[in-house]
């Protein structure tokens, strides 16, 4: 009867795992791919995917998304530059899941929301939050944070819940910031590259982008899209870093070309890069290419000789993007692939004397040791304010169903062999 009430409990805990898995997993989402089902959105969609402000959306969770449809987003972009509709667009992305359920149920009935904004760094004091407040009436309004803003745009209806991972919700107006049209970013042209490098503390790589003439290279391209990554002072210190002074021009350049992208990549489309990511020194001779390697907010870039981490971002302004990284970047071309270490010498042992061979006899197979089993992973928690229950699927829900995502199913395996690797170990303690 003892040994019953292990294999009863690990019986519970198993199939309770296998009720809340569908709680416990967590899907992707495309917000490119679900709008593509709406054609009222479909300018609004597409100057996400012009500011890259989309591949920021899908490598989030817990997001909300403040629609526009077609009317309202061609009276927002009107004829600014695309910089400044970017950060526009920035403050509909708010940091949080919201439904309509949630939207009735704000503590005090207003809060002031983070939005994707606020992480650029350049929103000052609270610029990058947007006031959501539940008025009288059943109505929910929204607004800028700033002092004394009204609430000029109000929920209009859901358009699709991935609960709670996404939800995107159409408002009847654009969110205003004036401080966002005050500080407009800088264009292209305006941006002075070695200024803002030296600036950054990489006086080293803008000097050389200068004596070597690579500056000019890196300036047509901007009008297009460049992405730099630039080393930092003490990186061209570090050991196993070739002196730039002993390189021949060809390789000098090679390498220089190597730090930049010719095309406008933010840290949010870092994050989904899946493929390798060619360079302004990519060419027939040579691919010039690095992968990309992302643990949470962390963006490291590997070369195939080192690797380095994305420190900083020195300008995010469409097309231009710039950011510090912590090392040199060595491409394969130029210096070979990182060496493999080498095996550990076998330890001599003094000879022993040969074993008197027993007398033959049926073989008896010693008992392995039993594994002990890996913990189960933590299950993924319910982010603060959600619902105990996703709300009821909406209509419009049933449009592009196919963006939800794929649930992650090796997780859930892992978790199912650890729990039945426990019931086994508590059949044979008993």
């Amino acid at each position: 009867m003892c040994a019953l009430r292990p294999l009863a409990a690990a019986s519970a805990a198993l199939l309770l795992l296998l009720l809340c898995s569908g709680a416990a997993v967590v899907s992707a989402h495309n917000i490119t791919a679900i709008l593509e089902g709406f054609p009222e959105y479909s300018l609004f969609n597409s100057y996400l995917s012009q500011t890259k402000l989309a591949d920021e959306i899908n490598s989030r969770q817990t997001i909300t998304v403040l629609a526009l449809d077609n009317g309202s987003m061609s009276a927002l972009a009107g004829k600014k530059p695309l910089s400044v509709i970017k950060n526009e667009l920035a403050i509909h992305v708010v940091l949080d899941y919201f439904d309509t359920q949630k939207l009735h149920q704000i503590p005090k009935g207003s809060t002031l929301s983070t939005t994707l904004y606020q992480t650029t760094g350049n929103a000052p004091g609270n610029t990058g939050f947007v006031n959501i407040t539940d008025l009288q009436g059943g109505k929910v309004g929204f607004g800028a944070a700033a002092p004394g803003s009204k609430l000029d745009s109000s929920y209009t209806k859901s358009v699709k819940q991935i609960p709670y991972n996404i939800s995107i919700l159409q408002i009847s107006a654009p969110i205003i910031v004036p401080a966002i049209l005050a500080a407009a970013a800088p264009t292209a042209s305006d941006a002075n590259v070695t200024a803002l490098l030296e600036k950054a503390g990489c006086k080293t790589f803008a000097s050389l982008l200068l004596s070597s003439g690579v500056i000019k290279t890196y300036q047509s391209a901007m009008e297009k899209g460049l992405t730099v990554f630039a080393p930092n002072d003490e990186s061209f210190k570090a050991k196993g870093v070739p002196d730039p002074s002993k390189l021949t021009n060809a390789e000098l350049v090679s390498l220089l070309l190597y730090h930049a992208v010719a095309d406008y990549t933010p840290i949010g489309s870092l994050k989904t890069s899946k493929a390798p990511i060619t360079t302004l020194a990519t060419n027939g001779a040579g691919k010039y290419d690095f992968s990309v390697k992302t643990a949470g907010d962390s963006v490291t870039l590997d070369t195939g000789v080192d690797s380095s981490r994305v420190a900083s971002t020195v300008l995010d302004s469409t097309p231009v993007a710039i950011f510090t990284v912590d090392s040199v970047l060595l491409p394969t071309e130029l210096f070979g692939k990182s060496p493999s270490p080498a095996p550990a010498p076998e330890p001599v042992t003094a000879p022993s004397p040969s074993p008197v061979s027993p007398a033959p006899g049926p073989a008896v197979e010693a008992p392995s040791p039993l594994a002990a089993s890996p913990p189960a992973p933590p299950t993924e928690t319910t982010p603060e304010g959600a619902p105990a229950a996703g709300p009821a699927v909406e209509s419009a829900n049933s449009k592009s169903d196919s963006a939800a995502g794929d649930l992650k199913a090796p997780a859930l395996l892992a978790a199912i062999v650890a729990v039945s690797a426990t019931v086994v170990s508590s059949l044979l303690m008993s």
